[in-house]
């Protein structure tokens, strides 16, 4: 079974790309964890783990993130 790469991708390379791209996108949107949490429908100290990098997230909370955060889940992605 072929293993597939990517050169610059590294375990854990996504998590803290979609962690950076939580934190700057409720940033610019003048949001606290909690009350982005709020919006999502989770606890505070979830989003504050996702944006440590100390958990994981599913395909589903990142659409209730994106959803959230006014944007389309590729912008938590990028």
């Amino acid at each position: 079974m072929a293993k597939h790469t990517h050169a610059s991708s590294r375990p854990g390379d996504i998590r803290r790309r979609i962690s950076s791209n939580i934190k700057a996108l409720r940033a610019e949107r003048r949001l606290s964890q909690e009350g982005l949490a709020e919006l999502a429908g989770f606890h505070r100290t979830y989003v504050s783990q996702l944006e440590r990098c100390v958990t994981n997230i599913s395909i589903d909370g990142l659409e209730r993130l994106a959803h959230a955060l006014g944007v389309d889940v590729i912008q938590l992605l990028k």
